[in-house]
């Protein structure tokens, strides 16, 4: 077992998440599902209760806790992307499989679980300071999902 492993809470939908990790995120796979020995208050013997999975080599458990607690954008994962195909890669599956877009690279997956997918680009021009970096912040601040190609246009000016 993992030191630390990040614990996300989910109605009863944990074993289709992380499947669906596994699917879409590079260095990601599942692992252990473990299902109730018997029955319980809100379940059912065989009920899927935790999974074990990995999101890009972070370890997590999908807890099948019920509806007492909501997810919230104080905790996303942050994906780091290469390039505009990549980029692209994660929002759309992300957005098209009954997320939504926010803003600034941040989107949320139909679990409601939050998710920056941000161009090592975009970090770079952030990290420049002076003017080339505020023009890429004002630049992101108009987006939804990031264009690499307009962040490089801003730090240019």
């Amino acid at each position: 077992m993992n030191k630390n492993t990040i614990c996300l809470w989910y109605n009863k939908e944990a074993e289709e998440a992380a499947n669906f990790y596994a699917q879409t995120f590079a260095n990601s796979s599942v692992g252990a599902v473990h299902r109730a020995p018997t029955d319980y208050p809100s379940g059912v013997a065989g009920d899927v209760l935790v999974v074990e999975f990995n999101v890009c080599g972070i370890p997590c458990i999908g807890l099948n806790g019920g509806t007492a607690f909501k997810h919230s954008e104080a905790f996303s994962f942050q994906i780091s992307t290469e390039d505009q195909e990549e980029t692209d890669r994660y929002w759309n599956a992300i957005v098209e499989n009954g997320g939504e877009e926010s803003q600034c690279g941040w989107c949320k997956d139909k679990w409601g679980i939050s998710w920056q997918i941000t161009p090592r680009v975009l970090m770079e021009a952030m990290g420049m300071g002076g003017e080339a970096s505020k023009r890429a912040f004002v630049a992101m601040m108009e987006m939804n999902k990031i264009d690499i190609a307009t962040i490089e246009a801003a730090v240019r000016g």
